[in-house]
């Protein structure tokens, strides 16, 4: 028997939290297939059309017919987004425009050909970026891909066809889809189509079926495409399994990582590596190891292409310091636990094979244990010069290595005048000390330079016979050889130590500054403070000029000016305020909106955005990996401080807010219980006083009578205010416990009039209400009270003679039990509508604001609600309603 397997809780949420981020996301449905022509387009407009047969907001953004008459025919009259001009050299383009889309804001629209590059001026730089922007709107997407336009395929593709694919979409938009529909056809009925013309004009048809559209690389790409397919829906289909119950365990721990560096190579390993994590459904992780050399600007570009690529296919990137890579690799490896290595298969030429000491490969195999090493090959290049790929020296190498033969020639003319006094081993110790202070100051191979180019001298110039290499005596070779092995050996260690020296220097100056930033934005005691704090020691850290914007009280991106904030104008703030919405970063250094003069970092804590931080930095200036990732990790922080301030402030806030409840409560409470007895004096003197005088007819009694009239009116409605305000305190102390039982609807309605009756003598008041009405499950005392404290706001805000309607039914359909009270007077402004039910808030002049809150709170704590309509002619209805169920029969 088999045990059975259920889904982990981290499997559980992490498939619940997807779900809840595509629910706030539009759906993205993309109709792949192998090449052009197979029928991509007319797929998307006939579903796009079937869509809007159901009542789906469809709009087209762009589509390309390419003058295919089946596919123009499709179009319709279904509503196209016109495009936008650009001017670009002299001729004009057209592209799709985003903003107009945003603006229209459908429920689906279509983009055709998502690999597309978007010509110069375009907010984003490709048209798959437009497509996550309409994405992150809500709004639904239907777009088309050839499976050559993919970035982790385009090698193959190469190999295959002999094609460089230069337009590419990062795999992690296809996985992402919501849906992917495959058009497929077989070769042969593509290349019929194409020799029909139902694809290219004739004459470009020719060229295609000559080059790209031969069977064999449409068999090859076809073959791509279903293979993409089959493990999307192997995907799919574990996706479906979690939370079910499983007979069999399944593999799982599997991860990758990448070495990666400035070499053009790494671009080719990043794509296997993606393809090989996407295979394996396994994270992936893309390290560069930075050894504390300097990069020159070429090769430094070309990092960071390729850290950005990696970035872009969903590893995670990771900066390592380190001097020994092999050593690094593995450590990090074994951190985070890492099941396969992928690296570059080295090259090593004949000629020079002599010089290579172990390679990267050869030291990761000996140490990586259970670790699994992949060597991937490069790709065939053309044949050149192979020396040059042993070693391409650098502006810095020259330098030094001219630094090196000034310092050999002078020990050479010092060593001459030792020689004559010491003998000729004078100059080899004279040489030897040489060597090794270069090494505190010029690179390895400059030494190295250095320390050949001394035992040659000493053996032509000092050892017998002189000018020339031949050494008669033993010993004065053992010394040679030594010499050299001594001078290259201890040159280089100094060179290693000065260039470990350097990297730790690096590594504590950025540690130093985190520190440094994090102290001080954590110490300030306000916003304005934590801001000021920020610009300063980014500004020192980095001598660039700063930008931070922070939520305002409405919502949207304020600037906040410093000492070392520039300028923002009105397009860097447009770029700041998509970095805000999108959570991503924009502007100089990144694709989208690349032509802005500053950089723009999100201050994400968590899932929240506090604001955005933007750096002005030189025009010829570059922001290297470390750099960024320092940035990144000062927004973060900065992020944090600012979530903290507010957190304070709004505990702050609730602190007094409770403070001040409590003494409110504690103040109606006392005033409440302290004005009872007094009014119930008042109110039975009045009473008899009035019982006493009407036995006296006088002209005198009869003004005393309408006086203790007036005051026994006057202490009755003081009365009703003071159990308001009782109630208020009941109810919000939660000490008001409902009495559930079934009750006469008349009854209810007879009480509260009855009630009302001194207040409502002036106001014509119609009961709407069948004498059948069947029993309600209520508290009698809680609705009577309700419906009094409406009668009462009926009649106290609208003029005398105004007649008030109360009716009372069942509404079957909703299965409620609705009681209304409608006046025809002056009516309750709309914008006082939404908080006519709060406490001293009230609609209408002449209210303390209690009586409808109090309403409210009856009506909650029985699980009904009370609601305010305002009729067509005027006037104001409230609306009382409870849950309502049929009166259980007696049995039989």
């Amino acid at each position: 028997m088999k045990d059975d397997y259920k889904s982990t809780p981290d499997e559980l949420l992490a498939s619940i939290q997807e779900a809840e981020a595509r629910d706030r996301r539009g759906k993205l449905k993309v109709f792949f297939g192998m090449a052009p022509g197979v029928g991509k387009t007319y797929a998307m407009l006939e579903a796009a059309s079937a869509e809007r047969a159901r009542g789906v907001d469809v709009v087209i953004g762009i589509v390309e017919t390419h003058g295919r008459k089946e596919t123009q025919n499709l179009l319709g009259d279904l509503p196209v987004i016109p495009r936008r001009r650009i001017e670009y050299r002299g001729t004009e383009l057209e592209e799709f425009d985003l903003e107009a889309a945003l603006l229209r804001n459908p429920s689906l629209i279509l983009i055709d050909e998502l690999a597309h590059t978007n010509a110069p001026g375009c907010r984003h730089v490709k048209r798959f970026q437009d497509v996550e922007e309409l994405l992150g709107h809500g709004i639904d997407v239907y777009t088309t891909l050839n499976v050559q336009h993919l970035e982790s395929r385009a090698d193959t593709v190469r190999d295959i066809t002999g094609v460089t694919v230069h337009e590419t979409v990062p795999d992690s938009v296809l996985t992402g889809a919501d849906c992917i529909q495959l058009v497929d056809i077989t070769p042969s009925q593509l290349l019929t189509r194409l020799e029909e013309g139902k694809v290219y004009v004739p004459d470009r048809a020719t060229a295609a079926m000559q080059n790209f559209f031969r069977e064999s690389n449409l068999t090859a790409l076809r073959e791509l495409a279903l293979r993409m397919t089959a493990e999307r829906v192997d995907h799919e289909l574990k996706s479906v399994r979690t939370g079910m119950q499983r007979s069999m365990v399944w593999r799982s721990g599997e991860r990758l990582m990448v070495a990666v560096g400035p070499s053009p190579f790494s671009t080719r390993l990043v794509r296997w590596t993606r393809r090989m994590a996407y295979a394996l459904d396994a994270p992936w992780i893309a390290i560069y190891v930075d050894t504390g050399e300097e990069l020159s600007q070429e090769n430094q570009g070309r990092l960071d292409s390729n850290l950005e690529l990696a970035r872009g296919l969903g590893a995670e990137v990771v900066v390592m310091p380190g001097k020994d890579i092999p050593e690094t690799l593995l450590r990090m490896a074994h951190l985070r636990n890492v099941s396969q290595i992928v690296v570059g298969k080295p090259r090593q030429d004949p000629l020079f094979g002599f010089w290579h000491r172990p390679t990267l490969v050869d030291k990761l195999v000996r140490g990586s244990g259970l670790i699994d090493i992949y060597v991937v090959p490069a790709e065939p290049r053309t044949r050149r010069m192979r020396w040059r790929s042993w070693y391409r020296p650098e502006p810095s190498d020259v330098k030094e290595s001219g630094m090196a033969l000034a310092a050999v020639l002078l020990m050479t003319l010092i060593g001459w005048l030792a020689a004559i006094h010491l003998g000729y081993f004078a100059p080899a110790f004279l040489y030897l000390c040489m060597v090794v202070v270069l090494g505190f100051f010029i690179g390895p191979m400059p030494i190295f330079l250095a320390a050949a180019l001394s035992a040659v001298l000493w053996d032509l110039l000092f050892i017998p016979p002189h000018m020339t290499f031949r050494i008669d005596r033993v010993e004065d070779v053992m010394m040679f050889i030594l010499f050299f092995i001594v001078a290259a050996t201890t040159g280089r260690l100094t060179s290693r130590l000065r260039s470990k020296e350097r990297m730790e220097s690096e590594r504590e100056t950025r540690t130093n500054a985190l520190f440094l930033f994090s102290r001080a934005v954590s110490t300030a005691r306000s916003m304005d403070d934590i801001v000021q704090s920020a610009i300063i020691q980014i500004h020192q850290i980095f001598g660039a000029k700063m930008a931070i914007f922070t939520i305002g009280s409405e919502g949207r991106l304020a600037l906040k000016s410093g000492a070392d904030t520039y300028k923002v104008d009105g397009k860097e703030f447009s770029v700041a305020d998509w970095c805000y919405k999108n959570r991503r970063s924009a502007g100089r250094f990144t694709e989208t909106l690349p032509s802005s003069r500053g950089f723009y970092i999100p201050m994400l804590s968590g899932e929240v955005c506090m604001g955005v931080l933007g750096i002005l930095a030189d025009v010829d200036e570059h922001l290297s990996v470390a750099q960024r990732d320092l940035i990144e990790n000062m927004a973060s922080q900065l992020a944090m401080a600012i979530e903290r301030e507010q957190l304070q402030a709004i505990q702050a806030r609730a602190r007094l807010m409770e403070e001040s409840d409590k003494l409110h409560r504690a103040l109606l409470d006392s005033v409440s219980h302290e004005f009872k007895t007094p009014l119930a004096v008042i109110e039975g003197v009045s009473e008899k006083l009035q019982e006493s005088l009407s036995s006296h007819s006088s002209e005198v009694s009869d003004e005393a009578i309408q006086l203790c009239s007036e005051a026994g009116i006057a202490a009755r409605r003081l009365r009703h205010l003071v159990r308001n305000l009782l109630d208020v305190t009941r109810i919000e102390s939660g000490a008001l416990l409902p009495k559930m039982d079934w009750c006469d609807v008349g009854d209810i309605l007879e009480c509260a009039m009855e009630a009302t009756e001194e207040v409502r003598r002036g106001h014509p008041t119609r009961i709407l209400a069948s004498d059948e009405l069947p029993l309600v499950r209520a508290d009698f005392s809680l609705m009577e009270q309700a419906l009094v404290n409406l009668l009462i706001n009926a009649c106290i805000h609208t003029p005398p003679g105004t007649p008030i309607d109360v009716s009372a039914g069942i509404d079957r359909s909703r299965r409620e039990f609705v009681l209304e009270v409608c006046d025809a007077g002056p009516g309750i402004d709309s914008r006082m509508a939404e908080h006519i039910f709060d406490r001293f808030r009230s609609g209408r002049p002449g209210g303390l604001g209690l009586g409808l809150s109090i309403v409210k709170g009856f009506m909650e704590v029985q699980k009904g609600m009370v609601s305010l309509h305002s009729p067509r002619e005027g006037g104001a209805c409230f609306r009382l309603s409870l849950p309502w169920e049929e009166f259980p029969s007696e049995p039989k």
